[in-house]
């Protein structure tokens, strides 16, 4: 078994596609458009591995921003982007680009060199290297 793909509601969906087209190196799909539901959404695919990112946006979802992340339910994920140096730097320019740094990079105590950086809508995204 493995995921196949998470899902993200998103309040301006070519946004976050943006985002996580820059700064992760993702391909997209074109846009999945159902008008009587007045939903979209968008596929987002990795180099490496099969895992991908669900983009979604329907009107009648809302969201409460200070309780992002922050509720029961799923707190973050993780994109490996290789080496301490890749975490750094792409830190460095997330931090340059004006997205808040959650976390700064740093070894962990079960093995991963990460940081914590929030992409434009709120969402908590560890980026990550495995520590050898």
């Amino acid at each position: 078994m493995k995921i196949h793909h998470f899902a993200i509601w998103c309040q301006d969906i070519e946004l976050m596609r943006s985002f996580y087209i820059k700064y992760f190196c993702c391909e997209s799909n074109s846009l999945y458009h159902n008008p009587k539901k007045h939903y979209t959404s968008y596929f987002l695919s990795f180099n490496e591995g099969d895992c991908k990112i669900e983009l979604m946006n329907r009107p009648d979802i809302t969201d409460e921003p200070s309780k992002r992340g922050f509720i029961k339910g799923i707190a973050h994920f993780d994109i490996e982007v290789g080496d301490e140096k890749k975490v750094d730097e792409l830190t460095e320019q997330l931090r340059l680009d004006g997205y808040v740094i959650a976390s700064e990079p740093r070894k962990t105590g079960d093995g991963y060199y990460e940081a914590g950086i929030l992409d434009p809508e709120g969402n908590y995204v560890e980026i990550s290297a495995s520590v050898n």
